[in-house]
């Protein structure tokens, strides 16, 4: 079966590489794969347009509002830039948690979707912009074949744009493409809250009105609000204070930036209260989680 011969070249590629577990950025074909020999603790990071497929074991993924279970066999896509809350639940040693993530080119899909019928009409579809299901066999093979070729630089060279392509394609047509085409037209909700999630991204630091965004979706406050909430499973606000914590923590990480300076690098006046808030999501205060980190 595919989905064997699938878990086969991601474990081979794994062992190759040699990371005994987390997490891996594989050069050649911009893939990231994922192997944990033990369920985890819950992990907060930010999803961006992606496909991932679990091939063996089970995580948890979703918002403060709600959460999906991703098990073998299945996979998820994800529609829009979501901060989200995951964790590993099904994984032991001689059996270890395996995922494979491949980013979505939404300028590719875009080049696609005009060949491809446009979305049914709202309502048809839950909104939530993870959108989960069986993963299907033509998916994983393309998937297969894409690293395959990835393995000598003139067939990735080649190949590779052709099979990406392919796979891109295949999602437009597969069980999430109805999720997809509803971003790709541009008179959906979906792709309205998708621009206005973009233009909250661009700045993070700047306040914003709610209002505001609305008037540019073409809605009302209030269904833009609703909208809003049904397609990322949070408010604005709250969208954009978790992305504030995701970069403050990634500056925390990855520079020797006073945490004053790394609150109101991302909009924070005060930085007793990004302490607090920051302590409260990650589960430590800022300059104790950097130490955590470091020891990793």
């Amino acid at each position: 079966m595919a989905s064997e011969a699938l878990l086969h070249q991601v474990s081979a590629l794994l062992d190759r590489e040699e990371p005994a577990q987390g997490a891996l950025t594989h050069g050649p074909s911009g893939l990231h794969f994922l192997r944990f020999s033990a369920p985890t603790g819950q992990d907060a990071t930010v999803y961006r347009p992606l496909l991932c497929l679990v091939l063996q074991g089970a995580k948890e993924v979703g918002t403060s509002k709600r959460t999906l279970r991703v098990a073998d066999g299945q996979s998820l896509v994800v529609s829009h830039a979501l901060p989200v809350v995951s964790r590993i639940t099904e994984a032991a040693p001689d059996r270890p948690y395996i995922a494979l993530v491949f980013p979505i080119d939404l300028d590719l899909l875009r080049s696609l979707a005009a060949d491809v019928a446009p979305a049914r009409a709202p309502g048809q579809l839950d909104p939530f912009s993870i959108s989960l299901g069986q993963t299907d066999l033509e998916m994983e093979e393309a998937l297969l074949r894409y690293l395959r070729h990835c393995e000598c630089d003139e067939a990735r060279r080649l190949l590779g744009p052709i099979t990406a392509r392919e796979i891109h394609a295949r999602l437009l047509l597969g069980p999430h493409g109805e999720l997809l085409r509803k971003l790709l037209w541009h008179e959906t909700t979906a792709s309205r809250i998708f621009q206005a999630t973009r233009e909250i991204q661009s700045d993070l630091a700047r306040p914003f009105v709610v209002g505001d965004l609305a008037d540019r979706a073409g809605m009302s406050s209030s269904a833009f609000f609703e909208h809003f909430r049904a397609v990322t499973g949070t408010s604005p606000l709250q969208y954009q204070k978790d992305l504030r914590l995701l970069r403050a923590r990634e500056t925390l990480r990855s520079s020797n930036a006073k945490v004053s300076e790394v609150a109101f690098g991302v909009g924070y006046e005060s930085s007793a209260q990004f302490s607090r808030e920051y302590a409260r999501k990650f589960g430590a205060p800022p300059r104790r989680d950097r130490d955590l980190l470091a020891a990793e």
